[in-house]
């Protein structure tokens, strides 16, 4: 009888002392919450904050990466020291660099974006020529078809001129000005294309309309003097017939290299 007692009240002592753990735990829980366990165990936090790379670290392997055209890892790294550094000396040079990268990965809106912010927080720094000419050349590069939409090329005149006008004398000056003239015959082109469907779809009138603004607005444009021929006949009522596509060759955005002051064409010898 003895021996069953104290076997009970063994089992007693070690239910008891389970039910106070289960209770202790419990109690844990409801006044550190996931922190307390966090803490305990570690959520990962400190040990990534252990291992980040510093600002200028990060700007050396960025600078690597871009050297060497890994334009996707140095984007990342830059973009590491805008996010964790906004405020360290290497940030300006990340935000200029980080706008590069997307621009020679061509994503183009991406750059603009950064470009114009470092415009817009930086605007007496050296480097703000260098921004102009970018922001003119992400429109530039997103010039499409004859048959699309001319955003690009408007908005690249536009970005060009006012870089000209800010800094007359960068040494972009030479290439924006050839630029824009290339871009304008993309919308002197652009006017012809609208001519030839005009003309195939017989409305001669909006076709004649088309080609006295081409003709009056563009005076200089390498298809003026095909335009005027072309507008000659249709005042005289002999429209083109079936030799209408002689009149319209495929056009494009012109090679901007064509438009280069003749002092501009230096021959690179090996």
């Amino acid at each position: 009888m003895k021996l069953q007692c104290s076997q009970s009240s063994k089992s007693t002592s070690l239910l008891r002392t389970c039910l106070h753990c289960i209770l202790l735990s419990l109690l844990i829980i409801s006044l550190g919450g996931c922190a307390t366990f966090k803490s305990f165990w570690g959520n990962g936090e400190e040990d990534e904050q252990s291992v980040r790379l510093s600002a200028q670290t990060l700007a050396g392997n960025g600078m690597d990466q871009f050297s060497n055209g890994d334009y996707y890892k140095a984007r990342k790294a830059f973009e590491e020291i805008l996010d964790y550094y906004p405020f360290s000396p290497e940030a300006m040079f990340a935000q200029l660099k980080a706008a590069d990268s997307n621009y020679y990965m061509e994503n183009y809106q991406e750059s603009l974006m950064l470009y114009r912010e470092f415009e817009e927080r930086y605007p007496t720094n050296e480097a703000i020529p260098y921004v102009m000419y970018h922001i003119a050349m992400c429109n530039y590069q997103q010039i499409g078809r004859i048959d699309r939409d001319t955003g690009g090329a408007e908005n690249a005149i536009k970005e060009f001129s006012k870089l000209l006008r800010a800094f007359p004398y960068s040494p972009y000056t030479n290439e924006a000005k050839a630029r824009i003239r290339a871009a304008n015959e993309f919308l002197v082109n652009h006017e012809y294309f609208v001519v030839e469907f005009y003309l195939r779809t017989e409305k001669y009138e909006e076709a004649q309309t088309r080609l006295q603004y081409l003709v009056s607005t563009y005076p200089d444009a390498s298809i003026t003097p095909k335009a005027k021929k072309l507008l000659k006949r249709l005042d005289a009522g002999d429209p083109p017939g079936f030799n209408l596509s002689a009149w319209f060759e495929d056009t494009f955005l012109p090679d901007w290299t064509l438009f280069r002051d003749d002092e501009d064409k230096v021959e690179v010898t090996p």
